[in-house]
């Protein structure tokens, strides 16, 4: 059998799903996914994930009730099952409304399976060839696992597996300290566990600027999680209950736990897909080449999301799909060129970061000038006792133009884009500094940290 379209779309999740309902508009789509629709987005990654460090928010809120004046009749503890629930009735609740607006999606054929290139142009799904003029590659990635000796012999979990466990591990360790580790590290110490949480950089999500990983290994450690950087994990023995870690650097040689997650990093989907049937090859890392308009090297083949590789979050997925809609369906100039992306990571104190580094900005070669706020010093974080982290801006000296803003501190995420808003349309720090901010509120640590932005005496 043999069906023909206008549009192929592999991979149905946070780009693939909008992108495949557009296109479905201009002419007949085949729309591939062999999970579930959402992709990892909305079933093991942002929304699960959120959904349950709110749960630890709460715990962690319920034990410091005395500080605010509040009495509880017992100790907080934690239903890690009753969380899950909870986790699971939110996310099937969205991913339900995906499936329900496929299914009245005209010109559009939605394949639940693993499809293979297996001739130019053409895709087998189920002993079904798929034929398209044009192809849309979002497949999106997958946990990386590390060559550490024996884990293969280990029960371990990465981020996808460990969101469906229901008893609290004991002693839960943590190898990888990016955005993910540090999220489920904080989370699970929240409900309950021990954590110890191993880095192989010498800090914490080593591409934030320096003063907010500081932060954030800072807070880290105040809940009681066991942080170690420098550290190589090389060996791992046991079974579940008696994990044991063989590791090199600076801060430990043997560690033990009870259960062990694997955080270090994503691997692309690419592989498996026959795409040297396109004429594709990808990179070293199993990442695709794309141009700035995500076009690849074969003609009228597109990659996006993950698979592209460059910043790999669901805000820019979806970006990349309203990019390539645009290139092909409204003959529009949109491009990946210039663009400002913004990111968030959600422990506590909650990162938001946008732009330059000040490391980062001074090896490019700008005049740089900075402004700090820390959160100690604003009213609104010491009312609602969370003063951990600080706003620091980064501003080239020449034109008062804002090359970066990196947050962490309660709200973060949200305050952020009070710097993307003022980059995206070329307002300067003095501008942030001079407008007029509701007091008492967080956002006055922006306005604040830009208005400390200026020389040093004598510079």
């Amino acid at each position: 059998m043999s069906e023909r379209y206008d549009t192929l779309v592999l991979g149905g999740g946070m780009a693939g799903l909008p992108l495949a309902l557009r296109a479905a508009r201009h002419g007949r789509v085949a729309f591939v996914e062999k999970e579930l629709l959402g992709g990892t987005c909305l079933n093991r990654g942002c929304i699960p994930t959120k959904t349950m460090i709110a749960s630890a928010a709460v715990a962690h809120q319920a034990r410091r009730a005395a500080e605010f004046g509040v009495r509880l009749p017992g100790p907080v503890t934690v239903d890690l099952a009753a969380v899950v629930d909870r986790k699971n009735t939110i996310v099937d609740s969205i991913r339900a409304g995906s499936y329900r607006t496929v299914e009245k999606s005209t010109d559009l054929d939605f394949y639940h399976a693993t499809g293979h290139f297996t001739a130019p142009r053409t895709l087998t799904v189920d002993g079904t060839d798929l034929t398209a003029d044009r192809i849309l590659l979002v497949t999106g990635t997958r946990s990386t696992i590390p060559a550490i000796d024996g884990l293969d012999t280990v029960p371990y979990f990465t981020s996808r597996t460990l969101l469906d466990l229901t008893d609290l591990p004991s002693h839960l360790l943590v190898v990888g300290g990016g955005y993910v580790g540090c999220e489920f590290a904080q989370m699970f110490r929240r409900f309950g566990s021990e954590v110890t949480l191993i880095q192989r950089a010498d800090r914490l999500l080593p591409g934030e600027d320096p003063d907010i990983s500081a932060a954030v290994r800072e807070g880290m450690t105040a809940d009681g999680i066991t942080v170690l950087t420098g550290t190589t994990c090389t060996a791992a023995t046991g079974t579940t209950g008696n994990i044991r870690l063989g590791c090199t650097g600076s801060e430990a040689d043997d560690i033990t736990g009870s259960h062990l997650l694997i955080a270090t990093g994503r691997t692309p989907n690419s592989d498996n897909l026959g795409l040297e049937y396109l004429g594709l090859e990808p990179d070293p890392q199993g990442f695709l080449t794309v141009d700035a308009s995500l076009r690849t090297d074969a003609e009228n083949v597109w990659a996006l999301g993950d698979l592209r590789g460059g910043p790999m979050f669901t805000h820019t997925a979806r970006d990349d799909a309203d990019i390539v809609y645009r290139t092909i369906f409204r003959s529009q100039d949109r491009t990946t060129t210039g663009r400002i992306v913004p990111h968030a990571v959600f422990t506590d104190p909650e990162v938001g970061a946008v732009g330059l580094t000040e490391p980062a900005a001074r090896a490019a070669g700008y005049d740089v000038v900075v402004g700090r706020q820390d959160f100690t010093g604003v009213v609104k974080a010491r009312a609602i006792g969370n003063t951990r982290g600080l706003v620091k801006f980064v501003a080239d000296a020449a034109t008062d133009r804002i090359l970066g803003c990196h947050i962490a501190g309660p709200d973060g995420g949200n305050l952020v884009h009070e710097a993307v808003t003022a980059m995206t349309t070329g307002a300067t720090y003095t501008q942030l500094a001079q407008a007029i901010h509701i007091h008492p509120t967080l956002a006055e640590a922006v306005n604040t940290a830009a208005g400390g932005v200026h020389r040093e005496i004598g510079a």
